[in-house]
């Protein structure tokens, strides 16, 4: 990962000023894909700037954080939010 100027990743910066939602602080942090989901939902519903639906803006961004995270997750954190898709999916009643 490309690191800027003040030696943070990128990565930090595009969730920390993502356009498309305000994230409550640490919300890929807590231990429970249900609270991951949860606050990404709230995020989501709340936001007037995003472009997409809810729950597309909401899935794009753990999207984004997994895939930035890459290989600096633990296998835990990993199953939290990979489990936090199935949360989010269920609380916009997309489940297949």
């Amino acid at each position: 990962m490309k690191k800027t100027n003040s030696g943070k990743k990128w990565s930090a910066g595009v969730t920390a000023r993502s356009n498309a939602l305000d994230l409550e602080k640490d919300v890929f942090k807590s231990g429970s894909a249900e609270k991951v989901a949860e606050s990404l939902k709230r995020s989501a519903d709340k936001s007037k700037r995003r472009k997409a639906k809810p729950f597309q803006s909401a899935m794009s961004m753990l999207n984004f954080y997994i895939n930035r995270a890459g290989t600096g997750l633990s296998a835990r954190r990993k199953a939290i939010l990979e489990n936090a898709k199935d949360k989010l999916r269920k609380l916009y009643r997309k489940e297949s």
